[in-house]
């Protein structure tokens, strides 16, 4: 799994499977964790999305998977502030329709949306799951995608007001506002 940047604790369970799971690429560095149907397969199983011992994936099933990944990216550029984009969210409900997911009620009298696990389409839907549960428990805002061009890691917001923009403000924020500043003095 690779590190978050700027020291940043990652999210916390069961947050931390979709941050795991769209973070499977550093687009800055050129690092792709998926980078076949078996690595695929392993990750899932790894982050807790596909149960041990489910089949292994396809060529197919990766170039879902990919998408899914950067859908999800997309939904999460919306909390710092960017605009969805309605193709990703429409992938993402197809995702959902397939994802078999159904509400689970424990004798505690709680319940959970879950997803079977045993193949791709429930590994997502899995995901997807606590991405719901994460929106309805007011969660979610404080997991972001990194609005940096040549970014976009996913990263928990942990300050008090939830207003952390950059995944490393000393990386991406001095990087961009230094582009910023100099695209403002050429302009002068």
């Amino acid at each position: 799994m690779l590190p978050d940047p700027g020291d940043r604790e990652p999210a916390p369970e069961p947050l931390r499977l979709v941050q795991a799971f769209v973070n499977t690429v550093d687009v800055e560095n050129g690092i792709e964790e998926l980078a076949d149907p078996g690595c695929l397969h392993d990750v899932l199983i790894r982050i807790g999305a596909l149960d041990p011992g489910a089949p292994q994936l396809s060529q197919a099933d990766l170039s879902r998977a990919l998408a899914v990944r950067e859908a999800l990216r997309n939904l999460l550029h919306v909390n710092v502030g960017l605009a969805a984009d309605h193709a990703a969210l429409d992938l993402l409900d197809r995702t959902g329709s397939t994802g078999g997911l159904s509400v689970r009620f424990g004798r505690d009298g709680t319940s959970r949306l879950t997803a079977d696990g045993s193949t791709l389409d429930g590994a997502l839907g899995r995901i997807l799951a606590v991405a719901y549960t994460a929106m309805v428990a007011g969660d979610w805002t404080r997991l972001k995608a990194c609005p940096r061009d040549v970014c976009g890691w996913i990263f928990y917001d942990r300050s008090r007001n939830s207003s952390s923009r950059w995944c490393a403000m000393s990386v991406c924020g001095n990087r961009t506002k230094t582009k910023r500043f100099r695209a403002q003095a050429v302009a002068r």
